[in-house]
Formats: C-alpha cells, structure tokens, sequence
C-alpha cells in the first residue's frame, strides 16, 4: 500500500497530526510506503522527521506587523485570480506527482487541491480537517465580500471535501467541539463527515507521571511550572513572540516558564531569561506538557486539543483577526478549560491575573466540565485504520 499525505503547509499543525498516522500505518504493515506533498512551513519539518516530501506550490495570505492577518491586503495580493491560479498550479503539481509514484490513497488534510487532482485520476482519498470553509474576518467595510466569500467557500470547498471517501474531523463531538464555529457544514454533506477525536502523537498515558518527568527534565518539583508552546506560520509569530518573551522574561519567581518556539531544525539547547527557559526547538514538548501546571499559547486547534486532552487550564492569545482561533477561543472558554486575552491586550498584570485564577482550581478540570470521556476517544487509531480501510477496498 502506498500512501501519499497532502498538507496545509502554513505552521505545523496539519503536519503534527499526519506524521503520527504514518509512523502508524508504518507500524503495522511493512510493505506500506508513504510519501508527503506540501510546502512553507511544513516542508522543513516533515523531511528533517525522515520523510520523503515533495514541495508544491504555495498558497499564502497577507499578515500584517503584528501578526493579524490583512484581509484587504490578503484581497490585492494575491487576491482571487492570483490565488485561483496558485490552486490551479498545485493541481497540475499534484497530477503530475500522483502518476509519477501511483498513490493507492491520498490523505488530504486541508488540501483540496489533492483531493481534486487524486478525483481526476480515479484515486481514492481521506479527508481530515477541522474547518470546513474559509471565514472572513467580519470588518464593517468588508462585511458584504466577507458574507459573500464565505458562502462561496462553503459551496465549493464542501464540494471537494465531500468528493472523499470518508471526511474525518479530529476533534469532539457536539456540542463540545472546539472548532463547531468553524464547521458549519450543511446537511447534504454531514453524512460524509464524522468527529473522530483527537489525532494525539502521543497520548498522557504513554509518559510517566508528572514528578518523574520533572526530575528527569530538572525542573523545581514545588514551583507551578508554566509551559508556552508557540504555534503557527513563521510571519504570524514572529511579534507574539517578542512580547510574550519580553513579558515572561519579567514574569514573578514564584512560576518557572518553558517556552518553545517551534522552529524545526534549529539547535535544542535553551537560552535562560531569569526564571524563563527558551528553547528554539523542542524534542520533548509533551513531555513539558504533562509536566506543566498551565499552558499559555495561540489558540490554534492542535495546541488547545492536546492542552485540554492533557488536563491542562490554558491561556488563549488568539492571532488578531484570525476567524479560526478566535472562535476556537471562545469555545474553550465556553467550555470552561481556557481564558482568553486579546493579544492588543496582553500585559504582564493582566496575564499573571489569568494565570493565577486557572491555576488556583482544585477540581480536576476534565471532571469539573465532563470532558474526560470525550478525551478518551482515540483520533489517531481511528485515522489510520479509515486509510486501511480505503485501501483494502479499493483492492478488492
């Protein structure tokens, strides 16, 4: 069985959920070959993780100095002819690549072109996401485009999607689904779609607990450790990780800080700032995880998954202007688990005020909002036995 994955390539997420599927479907049958197509951030990351990647053309967005995303700039540049030939060009990529190596399955994560050119050539795919159409930031001069972008999104996009064997999407289901602002999916195209729960690369189960990862990561075992994990494309979080370094570079003693930068192949060893410690990259970021007492991020989808799977209260800083973490936001903090300061808002005072408040609970935040079931359901077995499945099909 050959298996190609085609990724989103902005940030690392869609890549974080994919690698643990093959290293699976790897695992369990010898003669399964895999194979990635991708571009921007991802592509550095999957072949320094040992896998054969194939670059396709990119498709980007405009940010602008403080991460926010421009929607106007985003309208210009590329602006819709300039992206519609940019998806057009990764088509042709993706056909020529797909005769070239004869994928028996295409596994899109939030790639439709993959799923349009695997459709052209008669190849089966899987799709897994966790939004399913483009949401434009509502701005009072835009709001007729954005209404009118986002009912098209929805109408081509869930289309394509739709075109997949199975839609998989890895999240909870309703109505503690974090990305359900994102997924409004219409009835025609819901008996396509299912949540499977988490895609986890590694689960809290499989670590020891959390005084022996504190003393084999020599961390004061009496201090609340706070763990920043910063996610997202390279041009988003470039500011974000100024200000908070320059905040928690500041932050009182009585915490010790780990923050990662999430940058893929840069050296491992930290640089120290007082009581915090900054790692460039992050070999052992669940294990810091599980060590933790909270976790202070963006609100990407991964990110706030694996916190709440991992029992961890966190701090939301979504990406101003990004649709997707906004309500990903809300939601966790809807669901009790997150609390969320905007980033035009983010001071020392007022990120020690919200760290202070998540911290001192004393119920198990899992029980207290009954989502402890909910994190058991495993994204990740079920991903790579839906591959399987295809497969096998298809070869019947």
């Amino acid at each position: 069985m050959r298996v190609e994955f085609a990724l989103c390539g902005l940030g690392l997420g869609h890549a974080g959920r994919c690698i643990p599927i093959a290293k699976g479907l790897l695992e369990r049958n010898e003669n399964t070959e895999v194979f990635f197509t991708t571009y921007k951030d991802a592509l550095s990351y999957l072949r320094l993780a040992g896998f054969p990647t194939l670059e396709v053309p990119a498709v980007d967005f405009q940010v602008r100095p403080d991460g926010a995303i421009d929607f106007r700039r985003t309208a210009l540049n590329p602006g819709p002819f300039v992206a519609s030939f940019s998806f057009l060009k990764q088509i042709t990529k993706e056909v020529e690549i797909m005769k070239t190596l004869k994928p028996d399955v295409v596994v899109s994560d939030s790639r439709a072109s993959a799923i349009v050119a695997a459709r052209m050539l008669g190849i089966q795919t899987l799709c897994i996401l966790n939004q399913f159409q483009v949401v434009i930031p509502r701005r009072t001069h835009y709001l007729r485009l954005a209404k009118f972008t986002d009912a098209m999104s929805l109408a081509f996009l869930g289309k394509i999607w739709t075109t997949s064997a199975e839609v998989m999407i890895p999240d909870f289901p309703p109505p503690a689904t974090i990305s359900s602002a994102n997924l409004r999916i219409p009835k025609a195209f819901k008996k396509k779609t299912r949540f499977i729960g988490p895609i986890l690369p590694v689960r809290p189960d499989d670590l020891p607990g959390k005084a022996a990862i504190r003393k084999k990561l020599d961390l004061d075992p009496d201090r609340p450790l706070i763990f920043a994990p910063i996610s997202g494309p390279m041009k988003e979080k470039a500011y974000f990780t100024q200000i908070l370094t320059k905040i928690l570079s500041d932050f009182s003693e009585d915490y010790q800080i780990v923050m990662t930068l999430g940058l893929p192949g840069s050296e491992s060893n930290p640089v120290q700032y007082g009581n915090l410690t900054v790692f460039k990259w992050n070999p052992n970021r669940f294990e810091y995880l599980k060590a933790s007492d909270i976790v202070v991020s963006r609100a990407g989808h991964g990110t706030l998954m694996q916190a709440i799977c991992y029992g961890k209260p966190t701090i939301l800083i979504p990406t101003p202007s990004h649709t997707e973490q906004i309500n990903n936001a809300r939601k966790g903090e809807e669901l009790g688990v997150a609390a969320v300061i905007q980033q035009d808002r983010l001071t020392k005072k007022r990120l020690l005020v919200a760290v202070e408040k998540m911290i001192g609970r004393k119920r198990d935040l899992l029980e207290e909002h009954g989502l402890k079931k909910l994190t058991e359901l495993d994204g990740l077995k079920e991903a790579i036995e839906a591959t399987e499945r295809i497969a096998v099909a298809l070869k019947g």
